[in-house]
């Protein structure tokens, strides 16, 4: 089971505990409590305003300039500049660009005077042009540059936990009392109260925006480093601008994994309700990376937040260009205004009432004990799912008509034409409805060929006998979906029972006991009727003492693969609206695997339901990258060193690479990495484990190489797979086939 215990999300599987980020110091540790009242009981299970009926979360309105940010108003889309803010001419001329792309604010990084006075230039030049986008400083470090930028930008971002710490020393503290812990905030307020009033006389906004790499070690003291920790690091700065009475200000609490940054801003928005205070949120999973996979831990965080109504502005931070973050910002701001439409809301109102506050916590995370599926092949007892979450891929005739490429688009391995299961190989697949009894004697051979490598294969009850009469497939590797009257009239081992959304209370108690340690079951919800986010989370609420896999199917046709405003199909918009529609649900541990059916290439859809997983902290099948998106502090290329460190260093599923352009955020920002690579000077690199820096001002032409080479220290390297063409000798020594990771798979 997963827990969040003592502010620290940790997981409890099969009687060993550890620790979602991989600290497992933090692990038992006691952390100390300054109010003393127990979490859940404190929070009452409330951080949205309805967890049965989608509605937007009620907040007062930040003014920024001329765009307000709050509930009354659209979701403002915003992004960062990666100009030298020195270099007035070109920060203008960036700036500009991102608005004609659709910003709404821009933010700029100020890490001191210098940057302050050219950030006046800035505002002025805009101003001449009569461009009046709203402008955000970023501050660390320096409340000197905070108070000067402020007679020129309409906002300032201040990080909780270093804005006092003007040394930049990330040194560890344990207070020892409260007395220690209070002294402390006394400096805070001392520091942080000048740009309170300031920013209250000349009517600017701000965002106390935390980030959960770079936690004060006062903070980790008191709460260690957790979701916790992150909302009461917010909570003491923006008491601070209370007491002076200041309310133009937002909150955001971003990290770099989706799960700790889901569970922080559900905290912060209890506590909020709680407090009986009504701030906006700004959305955004930090350091999310490139191109699909950083699509698709934004969505998976942004996503399920918009789902229940959090979320009022968004940031999708990329490692790319900064105008190319707001078509992803705009669609999903409007997949979350869509979330929570009177459509939406006619859709929930029609499942069956349930209460899953006690079995859906908001300070844990608890995640159900299942018992695999699996089928005997040649006395060999082989899993049709996988343990960490499945993939299963949906198939129609004329996907067979190519066996090779089929192979290829399921992710097997070859050996002498024939498949083998590999890392990132789909668990089983679907033949959807009407399929198998088309199949002509080559296509189901090669149907028989995905099961003797460990592939299960699903088909609905009434196609079954098309593939297992005569014995062209074994039965037992045959798996049948049927609803859950049919179950009932005749239980199987074999058969998957498919929920549907509307079944009664007593339909699905009864199947509950009566379930015969099933395969799995499949959560298909008629999105066009119900609404599958809340449909879903009622049967794994009804079910949480069963043993069976779950399995997510998302289907989607030409028109609801489609994002809201845009008439195309895209791949690169449908992985935001998979992100969001799946990950909302995973990110809660409410499921054990997908099975995306979509108008794609079956590649595609195979590849973006492991990043799904892999986002949603399930399952590793290649390297996590926590990539920053680059700023004006940024100390080398980071779109072409992540590029280049992908290439070298992207097989290595289990592995967590920080590829950060400075160490602004402390060493912290390497809390959920194993490795990082990071700007520590103009033309040098520093490499950390962990937390720890290991090598320093390595030159970065041979920095790439250094990280290889201390990842092969470690003992987490391993060589790129071959190519097909060499895998026929890849052959155990009894003959049967052997994956890359050294795997009997069938």
């Amino acid at each position: 089971m997963l827990f969040l215990v003592l502010g620290c999300l940790v997981v409890a599987t099969d009687g060993f505990t550890y620790s979602l980020n991989h600290k497992p110091s933090l692990v038992g540790r006691q952390v100390k409590s300054i109010e003393g009242d127990p979490l859940e009981d404190e929070l009452q299970g409330n951080y949205c305003e309805s967890r049965y009926l989608p509605s937007r979360r009620k907040t007062c309105t930040v003014e920024v300039g001329p765009v307000k940010i709050g509930s009354d108003h659209k979701i403002a889309c915003q992004t960062m500049g990666t100009t030298d803010t020195r270099d007035v001419e070109a920060s203008v001329a960036q700036i500009l660009k991102c608005v004609e792309n659709g910003a709404e604010l821009v933010r700029l990084t100020v890490q001191g005077t210098a940057e302050a006075k050219a950030a006046a230039k800035i505002r002025q030049m805009l101003d001449e042009g009569n461009h009046n986008v709203p402008l955000v400083a970023d501050i660390h470090f320096q409340p000197k540059a905070a108070m000067l930028v402020a007679d020129a930008f309409e906002k300032i971002r201040v990080n909780p936990g270093n804005f006092a710490d003007g040394r930049k020393t990330f040194e560890e503290i344990d207070y020892d009392s409260p007395e220690e812990f209070e002294a402390e905030r006394a400096y805070i307020e001392e520091i942080f109260t000048p740009l309170v009033l300031k920013c209250k006389e000349l009517n600017r906004a701000m965002r106390i925006g935390t980030n959960h790499g770079s936690l004060s070690a006062r903070i980790m003291s008191f709460y260690g480093d957790s979701p916790l920790g992150m909302v009461e690091s917010a909570i003491e700065f923006a008491n601070i601008c209370r007491k002076h009475d200041y309310h133009n200000f937002v909150f955001s609490m971003k990290a770099s994994n989706p799960v700790v940054m889901v569970s922080a801003y559900r905290l912060l928005a209890a506590k909020m309700y709680q407090l009986n205070w009504n701030y906006p949120l700004h959305l955004g999973v930090t350091e999310a990376g490139e191109g699909e996979d950083g699509r698709m831990k934004s969505a998976i965080g942004i996503g399920a937040l918009l789902a229940d109504g959090l979320g009022d502005t968004i940031r999708v931070s990329l490692t790319e260009d900064p105008e190319f973050e707001l078509e992803p910002c705009r669609t999903l701001a409007a997949l979350g205004t869509e979330a929570y439409s009177d459509e939406a809301r006619e859709k929930a109102k029609k499942v069956p009432k349930f209460d899953d506050t006690k079995t859906r916590p908001i300070a844990s995370i608890i995640k159900r004990q299942v018992q695999l599926a699996s089928f005997v092949n040649d006395g060999e007892k082989i899993s049709a799912l996988h343990r960490d979450g499945s993939v299963i891929s949906a198939l129609r005739a004329s996907d067979l008509n190519d066996e090779q490429a089929l192979y290829r688009a399921l992710g097997c391995a070859t050996a002498v034409g024939m498949p083998f299961r590999d890392i990132a190989t789909s668990d089983s697949i679907y033949l959807v409805p009407g399929t198998a009894t088309s199949l002509d004697a080559k296509q189901i051979r090669t149907l028989d060929r995905l099961a003797q490598a460990g592939l299960g294969i699903i088909v609905p009850q009434s196609d079954a006998a098309a593939l297992t009469n005569d014995k062209k497939i074994k039965s037992s590797h045959v798996f049948t979906t049927v609803n859950i009257q049919n179950y009932l009239d005749a239980p199987s081992k074999q058969k998957i029972v498919v929920i549907q959304g509307d079944e009664s209370d007593d339909q699905i108690q009864t199947f509950l006991e009566h379930n015969e340690q099933i395969p799995c079951v499949f959560i298909d919800i008629d999105i066009s009727q119900l609404s599958r986010l809340h449909a879903s989370r009622r049967f794994v609420h009804l079910a949480k003492e069963a043993s069976f896999p779950i399995i997510h199917k998302l289907t989607y046709n030409t028109e609801t693969a489609k994002t809201p405003g845009i008439n195309l199909l895209r791949k690169d918009l449908f992985i935001l609206k998979l992100g969001m529609d799946g990950g909302s649900l995973l990110v809660d541990a409410l499921g054990d695997g997908v099975l995306v059916d979509a108008p794609f290439d079956i590649d595609f859809l195979r590849s973006a339901s492991f990043g799904l997983l892999q986002g949603s902290r399930m399952r590793n099948v290649k390297t996590e990258f926590v990539s920053c998106p680059s700023c004006g502090r940024t100390l080398f290329d980071l779109q072409e060193v992540t590029q280049m460190i992908s290439e070298r260093t992207g097989h290595l599923p289990g592995v967590t690479i920080a590829i950060m352009g400075c160490i602004v955020n402390g060493p912290g920002e390497m809390a959920d990495a194993d490795f990082g690579y990071v700007g520590g000077a103009p033309g040098k690199v520093d490499l950390y484990v962990g937390k720890e820096v290991v090598k320093r001002g390595i030159p970065n032409e041979i920095a790439c190489d250094a990280l290889v080479d201390l990842i092969k220290e470690y003992d987490r390297w391993t060589d790129p797979p071959a190519d097909d063409d060499d895998q026929s000798a890849a052959q155990g020594e009894d003959g049967k086939q052997v994956s890359q990771n050294n795997a009997v798979v069938a």
